[in-house]
């Protein structure tokens, strides 16, 4: 076997206090908090003088993990816009399993969220959203139904 897991999705912010309690408000629990810097992390990132703090976020059921980073040093880049279209390449949507995807959106739009597109159904299956949230990351909700 190559891979035994998927361990967590990385996503670079500018305000980590802020998309930290996004996500708790998602669901999400805070499982870890630390700031690395040094020359072992220059050198498995490729960059020089980095000191960043990072918090890790978990999903309920213990599988899914977030890795959320803000850097000190260097400055974080933004290579895109912060409101690209969900068809821009690369990474663009995280998506969440939910259970009351209305409560859930309620509760995310409290903490800045923007409906990217409209809440739609999919057949009896599934309903769904996109939504924007802090950094411009995107998120997907799914509701399952029935």
């Amino acid at each position: 076997m190559t891979i035994r897991r998927m361990d967590n999705v990385s996503v670079v912010v500018e305000d980590l206090e802020a998309a930290t309690a996004f996500f708790v408000e998602l669901g999400m629990h805070l499982v870890g908090e630390a700031t690395v810097e040094g020359g072992w992390v220059d050198r498995l990132v490729g960059l020089e003088n980095v000191s960043a703090d990072l918090a890790l976020m978990q999903t309920p059921d213990g599988h899914g993990r977030l890795e959320l980073t803000r850097f000190h040093t260097p400055r974080a880049v933004r290579a895109e816009p912060e409101d690209a279209p969900v068809n821009t390449l690369g990474i663009r949507r995280i998506m969440f399993a939910v259970d009351d995807i209305e409560a859930v959106l309620a509760r995310l739009q409290s903490r800045g969220a923007e409906l990217v597109g409209e809440m739609e159904q999919y057949d009896d299956h599934y309903r769904l959203c996109y939504v924007r949230g802090p950094e411009g990351v995107v998120l997907a909700l799914a509701e399952e139904l029935g």
